[in-house]
């Protein structure tokens, strides 16, 4: 049986070429004139906002502060590598010097201040001494009003007998028991305080009628003040011996609020050392 012819591969298909697109021509002048201008619009003049300019104002300044200190630095370092071993002593020593002068005049200023405060605080020291002693004579001189513990004295003499001489001896009475402050009626007693008698009845104090009853408003230690009146032979047991009735009322606080007109002297003055 005759063999049989091999059959000739079958030879494959030429690709085929993709079709060449249309060329679409040259780019018109005016697309590509209007794109440069919107770019070149759009860089310049940038843009900044305020906060953005103060920022980079603020960077710059740093910058050049930084670079100036910088190049002092390096001139200052370059000055000192420069020198000689001297010149470098030499500067050390002017450098402990004007240390010490720094150190000294500090020093001066901190006693000088210390000074100062001192006389500062003595000088507040003083003033508000002298306004104490100014309130306490002026208590004294019945110009400034009193507050404090102290008695209230009421005399009630329906009779009339009760004199000017019986007035005086219950404020004697009084202030030697240690009275601060003391008012008749609305009379405020002080050291030239007075007493005369009416020739109709009744008693002056200072120029001034008072009438019964008698009311002593005394600031000062009712302990002391009380007993006193009250002793046999006292204030109270002279004034019930005259058909006058004497009450005493002590009180934590009583109020002295007459005031006196203070007169000038006429002929006293202070006397010299």
């Amino acid at each position: 049986m005759p063999a049989a012819e091999p059959v000739p591969a079958a030879e494959p298909e030429a690709e085929s070429a993709p079709e060449p697109e249309p060329d679409a021509g040259p780019e018109p002048a005016a697309d590509r004139n209007a794109g440069r201008r919107r770019l070149k619009a759009a860089l310049w003049p940038p843009r900044l906002s305020r906060g953005q300019l103060v920022v980079a104002l603020l960077l710059f300044s740093l910058g050049l502060g930084l670079a100036i200190q910088v190049r002092s630095t390096n001139d200052h370092h370059s000055q000192l590598r420069g020198a000689r071993q001297e010149d470098l002593v030499r500067i050390l020593d002017e450098l402990d010097s004007r240390q010490q002068r720094l150190q000294q005049e500090k020093a001066e200023l901190e006693q000088s201040l210390a000074k100062l405060e001192n006389s500062s605080n003595q000088a507040k020291e003083a003033q508000e001494q002298t306004r104490k002693k100014v309130t306490e004579l002026g208590v004294l001189a019945g110009t400034v009003k009193a507050t404090g513990p102290g008695i209230v004295l009421t005399v009630d003499d329906p009779q009339g007998q009760v004199k000017a001489d019986m007035l005086l001896d219950t404020l004697q009475e009084l202030r030697a028991a240690g009275a601060e402050a003391i008012q008749i009626n609305d009379v405020r007693v002080v050291v030239n305080t007075y007493f005369t008698d009416l020739s109709g009845g009744g008693v002056q104090i200072d120029g001034k009628k008072v009438s019964q009853p008698y009311r002593f408003t005394v600031v000062g230690n009712p302990q002391d003040l009380t007993p006193a009146l009250n002793i046999p032979g006292g204030v109270v047991r002279t004034l019930e011996s005259h058909q006058a009735r004497a009450t005493i009322t002590q009180q934590q606080k009583v109020v002295v609020d007459a005031l006196v007109d203070p007169k000038s002297p006429q002929y006293a003055k202070p006397a010299s050392k």
